[in-house]
């Protein structure tokens, strides 16, 4: 048996996998935000609860943001800021989405933005360890009212996080819409149909003090809001330029979107047809899929690292 933990910002999943690739049990919980001690005990607790209720022991591998530090051996680059400097003792490419393709790139779009390179069905990590780091890259071809951007937790701003992550789409959104805080981007960009000056009365209100989410941000387009539908069409043409640099340099087969904002079905029509004009290509065969196991995913791959030593 594996077992499989993705470690996120928000929520910590464990999954147990047989030999053959089903799924034997899932469980979820809130991730101890803040508190590295916490984060582990959460961690081997959820370990426990599997093998006692599967009566199985399992080797167990574990994804997260971030990645260790070949020099410390330590966690560097997590959104997850608490588990930076401490120890801490994916994949589509195996049995997903991408099963089967040369070259794949993993995005995760969710409480961060981050990637994952496999080739040859091995994960590259590269010299630095960071190999597939996306989201602490500038966004590519900024509009002048995307610059510098949003300041993001690594002290930089304008990181292409700011922009794609679920916080990232709902501070534009609520922005935008006058709904909180300064106003950074009023206009969808030249390229994209839809409305470039948003009225307050396209926009329903109040949120009545509770924090709105992408998926209300989804539906509120769907039923027609302008500064909804706004501010994905935004979204899109950040995605498409985002993506667009990946392929120019990677060239793969396949990107896998995973993260809960994979689930925005609008993506996978829109955003390929907009990276067309920023790939130095004269087409584009790549192909823009979900992920097979959904905003899940990764719980799968950290599984299936252990027994193929990626």
């Amino acid at each position: 048996m594996r077992i499989g933990i993705d470690l996120g910002g928000t929520k910590i999943e464990a999954i147990a996998i047989a030999a053959d690739g089903r799924e034997l049990l899932r469980r979820r919980i809130d991730a101890p935000r803040g508190d590295y001690d916490r984060t582990l005990a959460a961690v081997a607790d959820l370990v426990d609860d599997v093998e006692r209720e599967t009566g199985e022991r399992g080797t167990v591998g574990v994804g997260m943001p971030g990645t260790i530090s070949p020099a410390t051996g330590l966690v560097k680059n997590a959104n997850s800021t608490w588990l930076i400097g401490r120890p801490l003792g994916d994949s589509e490419a195996t049995d997903g989405a991408a099963a089967g393709a040369s070259i794949v790139f993993g995005v995760i779009v969710g409480t961060g933005t981050g990637g994952g390179v496999v080739i040859d069905g091995r994960v590259v990590t590269g010299a630095n360890a960071i190999a597939g780091e996306w989201g602490h890259n500038p966004l590519p071809a900024p509009l002048a009212d995307e610059r510098p951007g949003p300041p993001c937790y690594c002290g930089r701003t304008g990181c292409i996080e700011t922009f794609l992550s679920g916080p990232g789409l709902v501070r534009d959104y609520e922005s935008s819409a006058g709904l909180k805080g300064p106003r950074h981007i009023d206009d969808v960009p030249r390229h994209i149909e839809g409305p470039r000056h948003i009225e307050r009365a396209d926009v329903r209100r109040p949120f009545q003090g509770r924090q709105i989410d992408p998926r209300e941000i989804v539906e509120r387009a769907t039923g027609g809001e302008a500064a909804a539908a706004a501010a994905l069409a935004r979204y899109e043409s950040r995605m498409a330029r985002a993506l667009a640099s990946v392929i120019n340099i990677l060239d793969p087969d396949v990107i896998v979107l995973g993260g809960g904002l994979s689930n925005i079905d609008r993506l996978y029509e829109n955003v390929p047809k907009l990276w067309i004009a920023h790939v130095f290509s004269d087409r584009v065969a790549t192909q823009l899929v979900r992920a097979k196991h959904g905003d899940s995913s990764g719980v799968r791959g950290a599984a299936w690292l252990w027994e193929t030593g990626r």
